[in-house]
C-alpha cells in the first residue's frame, strides 16, 4: 500500500502544513448534534432532555439545550392549559382565547424548528433572555 504521508516533515512545504491543520477536528467537533436535535423536537424532546438533566451527564452544551427544551415545553404546556381552561369556562372570550392558544402552539413549534435548523448549521442554540431564564429556573429547582 502506498503511504501518502511523507516520513520526513522537512519535505512538506509550510503552506501545506498550515492548510492541513484545517482538516484536524477540534474538540467541539466530537460533540454530535444529533442529541441536541432530539432535545429540541417539540413535546417529544422534553423526555430525553429531562433524562439528561436527571443524570447530570453530558456536555455543557447538551445540558444548556436540555434546560432550554424543558423550559420551552413547560411554558407552552402551562399556557396551553390556562388558555384552554379559560376558553372552556368563559363564553365571551372563548374564541379569542382559542385563537391565542393556537398562536402559542404555533410559536412553540416554530421556535423549536428554528432552533433545530440553527443546531444543524452549527450556530448558537440560545434564545435571548429565555436561555438565561431557563438556566436560572432549572438550577433553582433541579439542584
Amino acid at each position: 500500500m502506498n503511504n501518502l504521508l511523507p516520513n520526513d516533515s522537512s519535505s512538506v512545504p509550510e503552506s501545506q502544513e498550515k492548510s492541513a491543520l484545517f482538516f484536524i477536528p477540534s474538540e467541539d467537533a466530537n460533540i454530535s448534534s444529533l442529541p441536541l436535535i432530539l432535545y429540541l423536537v417539540p413535546v417529544i424532546g422534553f423526555f430525553p432532555s429531562l433524562w439528561t438533566l436527571y443524570r447530570r451527564r453530558g456536555s455543557r452544551e447538551q445540558l444548556n439545550v436540555s434546560r432550554l427544551s424543558i423550559t420551552l415545553a413547560l411554558t407552552w404546556l402551562l399556557g396551553y392549559i390556562l388558555l384552554g381552561t379559560g376558553a372552556a369556562t368563559g363564553e365571551f372570550f372563548s374564541l379569542r382565547l382559542l385563537l391565542l392558544n393556537s398562536f402559542l402552539t404555533s410559536g412553540y413549534f416554530l421556535v423549536s424548528a428554528w432552533l433545530i435548523v440553527r443546531t444543524v448549521q452549527g450556530k448558537s442554540n440560545r434564545l435571548a433572555g429565555f436561555s438565561r431564564f431557563a438556566n436560572r429556573v432549572t438550577n433553582k429547582y433541579l439542584s
